[in-house]
């Protein structure tokens, strides 16, 4: 009786949930506690709930469940509160997955690091793309197979017991109690672990953090086909559209855009391409570089992602390191890359570059011409031998229309590979899907990385391909016009507050092609000490957003994204995309990104408010 009343909640809900349920990627900040993501959204869902509150107006100011719907998101959350329900689990020990591969890694990234044995029990086949012999070898993890006939064959184990198997029917969890950890794979639409005991509860944060990073919740489109199997009582729908016309434009845009020759990937998320890129790369480091130390470079204060991710693969592997490169303010990318490489190359060490050009949240752009010296200059080791030539992993999501790849761009002649994260400029914001390409010396390495891609299960899926196939042919207009509104409101802020310092590109970079539609504002400060002008500035900083957000709410977000394709974002990189980066080497500063189609003469006026008040 309870179930049904549950599932006619849901039913319910679904009709009437709010459209940016589905088809927002970001969501505002200033209604997001991240101590408290999905917990705050499903309190008070299920308050509404309990009082059979479904309205829209009603589910349309429940607090953001994920900043990012890469991390999570109302329908994935309201998926997860449902099939807990149902086996009378805390909602946190169900956690969806658009992979069906990485929910696996989870645990056996934790149980590594705890030196736990694992053994993974399945009935029928495990997925094609589960190679068990390169996840122990590229990746570390240990773990044991074993296939049985049904969950009921499990006996007890010393150490996990992870029991995989596909699903037609969302929900169906036989709770074994000698099973730590459940995956049921459903078809296209992703996967679904399920945590089984408290004694368990303590990986859920480590699972979690695994979704953030290396993959992506399941998306808001299969949670509702999912939600709506459950609902009906019906297996899920088998899928009938043919993706391939969509996947053929999508790579066909991509390497226009870029002037790229070789075969693009698209990924679910920028993360996601950029953790096949990590690993494609020690793949290929351990079949042609034996034995050598690996050095991933990352600037300190890049977004927090790229940084977190770096050291999390890096505490998984004795022969991976992450090596600071200072890129920004005082410092300069070209010398940093110099003094790390010399070091590296006497190391006799491979090292692989990952930089932003232009760079967050400062958005400076180095000197091309000396860049590409610096990453071709060939270096000795300690004995006197060549050393290995790096890897440019470069993240370009801020301009990617700049060609610097193709045959006879700047770094075509150095092993380069970019990427960018889709939520940005390439779907307007729809969608999340990132994608990669190489120029013409990364071939082999472009083969290794679509491996690992696969491996992971973190391929775009059909929706994000068919976001994409509409959205890319605009995108380079987009750039324009968005670059232009930028342009002309910081030409405005610096006639209006001319003491505030404003990290932009100039009108030479903007001439070489490089039109980003970010800026950075480090607000005019005062008080006696540093820690009085730097309280004073933060406290500024909050006040410029929360007046231009609630001054035009329909278009001003207090939110991380950009390249969106209407209104205008705000954020401190701070307390935002440099969350996992160490304190030291963050910018408590305002970064702002325009759109393409905003109401400027309103956000100047808005502003020169906020100019007067201080």
């Amino acid at each position: 009786m309870e179930q049904n009343q549950m599932l006619n909640y849901i039913k319910d809900v679904l009709e009437r949930m709010p459209i940016g349920w589905l088809n927002t990627t970001t969501h505002r900040l200033d209604i997001y506690d991240e101590k408290l993501a999905k917990t705050q959204f499903l309190e008070q869902f299920e308050t509404l709930y309990n009082d059979n509150n479904s309205q829209t107006s009603s589910l349309d100011i429940l607090p953001t469940a994920y900043d990012y719907i890469r991390l999570g998101h109302p329908l994935s959350c309201v998926l997860e509160w449902a099939i807990g329900n149902l086996y009378d689990l805390n909602a946190e020990h169900v956690i969806s997955f658009d992979s069906k591969t990485i929910p696996v890694f989870s645990i056996l990234r934790k149980n590594l690091l705890d030196n736990k044995n694992t053994q993974i029990v399945y009935t029928g086949s495990l997925p094609e793309y589960f190679d068990a012999e390169v996840i122990k070898r590229v990746y570390g993890y240990k773990f044991e197979l074993k296939q049985v006939e049904s969950a009921e064959a499990i006996v007890e184990f010393n150490g996990s017991t992870v029991f995989i198997s596909n699903q037609d029917e969302i929900g169906s969890v036989n709770l074994n109690p000698n099973v730590d950890f459940f995956i049921n794979l459903y078809s296209h639409l992703g996967s679904v672990l399920v945590v089984n005991g408290k004694e368990n509860a303590s990986y859920i944060s480590d699972i979690q953090h695994v979704r953030r990073r290396e993959t992506i919740a399941m998306t808001p489109a299969n949670s509702l086909a999912a939600l709506k199997s459950l609902v009906a009582h019906s297996p899920i729908e088998n899928k009938t559209k043919d993706n391939s016309t969509n996947k053929t434009r999508v790579l066909d845009l991509i390497s226009t855009i870029t002037g790229t020759e070789l075969k693009p990937l698209v990924a679910s998320s920028g993360l996601s391409i950029q953790y096949a890129i990590m690993m494609g790369l020690i793949h290929d480091a351990l079949e042609n570089h034996k034995g050598k130390a690996i050095k991933f470079i990352v600037p300190p204060n890049c977004y927090g992602g790229t940084n977190d991710q770096a050291r999390r693969v890096a505490a998984c592997l004795d022969h991976v390191e992450v090596v600071d490169l200072p890129v920004d303010g005082d410092n300069d990318m070209v010398k940093s890359i110099h003094t790390v490489l010399d070091t590296i190359a006497k190391q006799d060490a491979i090292p692989y570059i990952i930089a932003e050009i232009p760079t967050n949240p400062r958005v400076e752009v180095p000197d091309l011409i000396k860049l590409k010296e610096a990453l071709s200059k060939e270096r000795r080791t300690s004995t006197g031998e060549i050393a290995i030539d790096p890897v440019f992993i470069l993240d370009q999501t801020f301009c990617p229309n700049v060609l610097f790849l193709g045959e006879d761009k700047i770094l075509s002649t150095v092993r380069t590979i970019s990427y960018a994260s889709g939520s940005k400029f390439p779907s307007g914001g729809q969608c999340t899907a990132g994608y990669c390409v190489g120029n013409n010396k990364t071939a082999a390495l472009m083969g290794k990385i679509e491996m690992h891609l696969e491996l992971c299960d973190n391929e775009a899926t059909d929706l994000q391909y068919e976001i994409l196939a509409t959205q890319l042919p605009s995108m380079n207009q987009r750039i324009i016009d968005a670059y232009k509104n930028t342009r002309e409101f910081v030409n405005f802020i610096h006639g209006v507050l001319p003491d505030a310092k404003i990290n932009f590109v100039s009108d030479e970079l903007a001439d070489q092609g490089f039109t980003p539609s970010v800026f950075s504002l480090d607000l005019p400060t005062k008080g006696q000490t540093d820690e009085e002008r730097e309280t004073y500035k933060r406290a500024l900083n909050l006040k410029l957003i929360n007046l231009m957000i609630t001054e035009i709410p329909n278009e001003s977000k207090f939110c991380v994204s950009y390249g969106q394709l209407k209104g205008c974002y705000w954020t401190i990189p701070a307390t935002s995309t440099q969350g996992t980066t160490k304190e030291g080497d963050k910018d408590y500063i305002v970064r702002a990104s325009l759109s393409p189609n905003l109401d400027l003469e309103l956000h100047k006026k808005v502003f020169l408010d906020f100019v007067k008040s201080i």
